[in-house]
This record gives structure tokens, sequence and C-alpha cells, in this order.
């Protein structure tokens, strides 16, 4: 064998033994499609670029449309926004605040006496409301005082309201310097509806002024759309509805409706 081919051959030996000690520098074998300048770079670059625009729209639909998602049936599902136009609940709610409700509360815990509610008007009770401004819709708001099987009375001025007999003060709730009921009523409340009044009774078309319409002045439960929760609007006014059950505590439970 010729000098020059040992040469060679010692030469190439080196050389594979070095690389064995760093394979990166190895340089790329002849024909491979895998290398950083073949084809299957490109392969892999187009296929990494497909996965980042998978994981981009991905992504935003996470951190975008869920959250969007959920408040949309948050809102169709659990609560209510209104705006009052009316002076019938000063001055718990006054004309021009705006207010939450929670719209599953009936059909989760039941109707409690005291609660504030907003329902479907029952029986044109609108026509007789005394409004600052148009009103959307069919709604009213106003507190439940009477709960199915309940006797709901009073004597008229100066008298206080009672509850199956037991009068309740509701000076917690009741507008400055106005009577719980300018003149008297008697009322007892059927099964599927509720007794309600206004805060500022002076000037409240409810239960008390519709007894001659097909519910007798009383409110289908079934057309109430929520209990209320706060005002929201103004901030000035920013505060929970409080329902103030505390005054209903001595009140035994009514008769079967």
């Amino acid at each position: 064998m010729a000098d020059s081919d040992i040469d060679a051959r010692d030469r190439h030996t080196f050389a594979v033994a070095d690389h064995g000690i760093d394979p990166s520098d190895m340089p790329p074998a002849a024909g491979a499609t895998g290398g950083a300048g073949g084809p299957g770079a490109h392969v892999a670059a187009r296929s990494g670029a497909k996965r980042d625009a998978g994981m981009s729209w991905l992504d935003t639909f996470i951190w975008c449309g869920i959250p969007i998602l959920i408040v949309v049936l948050i809102r169709i599902f659990l609560v209510g926004f209104y705006e009052i136009p009316t002076r019938s609940m000063e001055s718990t709610i006054e004309p021009g605040d705006r207010v939450i409700t929670f719209k599953q509360a009936e059909r989760a815990f039941g109707l409690k006496r005291g609660d504030v509610v907003v329902f479907h008007d029952p029986a044109d009770w609108l026509a007789n409301e005394q409004s600052s401004g148009p009103l959307a819709g069919d709604y009213l708001i106003k507190r439940v005082i009477g709960l199915p099987g309940d006797t709901v009375e009073c004597e008229g001025a100066g008298q206080p309201v009672k509850v199956n007999g037991v009068a309740i003060d509701e000076s917690a709730y009741l507008k400055a310097g106005v009577q719980p009921s300018a003149f008297p009523f008697s009322v007892k409340v059927s099964a599927g509806h509720v007794f309600v009044m206004g805060d500022n009774r002076a000037n409240s078309a409810d239960s008390r002024y519709h007894q001659d319409d097909g519910d007798h002045g009383l409110v289908p439960v079934g057309n109430v759309v929520g209990v209320g929760l706060c005002r929201y609007w103004p901030l000035s006014r920013l505060g929970s509805l409080d329902a103030h059950h505390e005054v209903f505590d001595k009140v035994p439970a009514g008769a079967s409706a």
C-alpha cells in the first residue's frame, strides 16, 4: 500500500473520531431529507407553522370565546337588568335607578315575604302607575308582603299592615312619612299567587288597588321574573336591595291556600 493511501486513511480515521466527540459538527449525509437545508426542513417548518396557527385560534377561543359565552349565558339565564322609572318603591329604589335581579331565585329558593320582585304586569297595572319616563316592556317592581295561604289586611290610616293576624313594623323600608295604607283592605292570598305592595304606599298602584281584576289584585308566581339583588347605577346609590325578612319573623305560616 502506498504511503499516500495510508496518510489518507489516517486522516479519515481522525476526522471520524473527532466528529464522534461532537456529532453536531458532522456534515449532512448525502441525499438526507431532514437536514437543515434539505426538503425535509421546509416540510417540518410548514407543519410547525400550521400547529402554531391552530394553537393561536384555540388560545383565542379559550381566553376570549369561553368567557364571553359564560357572560352571555349568565345574562340570559341567571340575571336581569332593569331601569326603574316609577316612584312606587321610593326610597328603596328611586326613579332612574338600575337594578340587578336573580332570575332563578323563586325556583331555587322560593319566594319569601319581603323579597323585592320584578314581574310581568298581571292585569294592566301599568295604566295606573305614575311613571317619570317610558317603561320598557311590561315589568313592575314591588315587595312581596303575602305568600299563598296568607291573609294580608289593614284597618286603614294610621294602622299597621297585618299578616295572618300579626302586625308588622315596616319602618325599615317604607318611605319616610308614608302610612302603611291610607285605606282598609283584607285579602286572602290564593294558591300560586303573591300579594305585593310598593314601599311608597302613597304612590303605588299595587295589590290593594286591583281587587276587581281576574286575580283579585294578586300576582301569579309564574309572572315573577326575578328577585332584586342590588342597585348598580348610579354609583352614588350602589347597594343591595335588602329584603328585610326580619320584619316577618313573628308571622306564622298561612292556612292552606
